[in-house]
């Protein structure tokens, strides 16, 4: 590392060249930033040194408005892998040489950012390698004409397929499914809060997490987090519930297996189906649970308060 003494002294060294004060800032061709050098000057006299904080403020503006998420490689409705994409965010150590190179020598006038590839979580080669061995799978049934509800549980369905648990790795329903808003596309439908009938954003979403927690379960997975309705639920058998709510209870569990896993989900026709799969190397202990009755409800609401079935850390 420079020693500060030395830093400042080869800045003395360094006289800038004030013949341009500009700098031009292009992302794929076209210019998204135009600065000037005298923003991130320090005012000392003689001595050319960049005021830093305003930099990297100025390099955390500039990574947001170019970065690029990865996509994952997932399996569509036909059953074919659909390879992911490459993301993108700012090379900050690169972008930083050609910005001084403004700054003290402008040898610089207009730039293309350079940025580097992020690889996504989950590629072609992984799905190929997990989507092999189911190791669970669980069904429920819902009345599709309640139109609100059937409309929330597919949404939630969606928010889960696809993922992979890696191992070691903790599945939380709600960080996965996220917040159950109107902004959203989630509906108002019909629940039951202390016992009392009414509507609210998201009704619905427990039968998903309930089928969920059925299959893990069948899979043998570690239960960590889940929390029972206070009253039976007509999609599951007594007890097999797993209630969740944004501000409230979670379901989760771990993947202690060698093996990343993967979820399949699925809602549709008055049934939503979701199996758990990975490689056939994979040695698992699978559970006995009791199927849920395939009789469609006539009505199938979430209910509240919820009671805790149990906890395991």
């Amino acid at each position: 590392m420079i020693k500060p003494s030395v830093l400042l002294g080869l800045l003395l060294l360094i006289q800038p060249n004030h013949s341009s004060n500009q700098l031009i800032i292009e992302h794929q061709g076209e210019t998204i930033e135009r600065i000037d050098r005298e923003i991130f000057v320090l005012p000392f006299p003689e001595i050319p040194l960049i005021e830093l904080e305003r930099y990297y403020s100025f390099l955390d503006q500039l990574d947001k408005k170019t970065y690029k998420p990865p996509v994952n490689a997932y399996i569509n409705h036909a059953e074919q892998i659909i390879e992911g994409e490459l993301g993108k965010k700012l090379y900050r150590k690169a972008f930083t040489d050609m910005f001084f190179s403004f700054f003290y020598q402008a040898n610089t006038r207009r730039v293309e950012i350079p940025m580097l590839s992020i690889y996504p979580r989950v590629d072609k080669d992984l799905l190929l390698h997990l989507h092999v061995k189911q190791i669970g799978q669980y069904a429920t049934y819902f009345n599709p004409s309640n139109l609100a509800r059937s409309h929330n549980i597919s949404l939630a369905a969606e928010a889960i397929d696809n993922h992979v648990v890696f191992p070691g790795e903790l599945f939380s329903f709600n960080q996965v499914v996220g917040k159950r808003t109107k902004e959203r596309g989630y509906l108002r439908a019909p629940v039951i809060v202390r016992g009392e009938l009414s509507e609210d954003i998201g009704g619905g979403i427990c039968q998903v997490s309930s089928t969920l927690f059925n299959a893990a379960d069948r899979a043998g997975l570690k239960m960590v987090e889940r929390y029972s309705h206070s009253k039976n639920v007509p999609y599951v058998p007594p007890g097999r519930d797993a209630t969740v709510s944004w501000y409230g209870p979670d379901f989760s569990f771990r993947n202690e297996y060698s093996l990343p896993m993967l979820i399949r989900a699925k809602a549709i026709g008055g049934q939503i189906v979701i199996r758990l799969f990975s490689s056939d190397e994979i040695d698992y202990e699978p559970r006995q649970v009791p199927s849920a009755s395939n009789i469609i409800p006539e009505e199938i609401q979430s209910v509240r308060p919820y009671r805790i079935e149990y906890i395991s850390k």
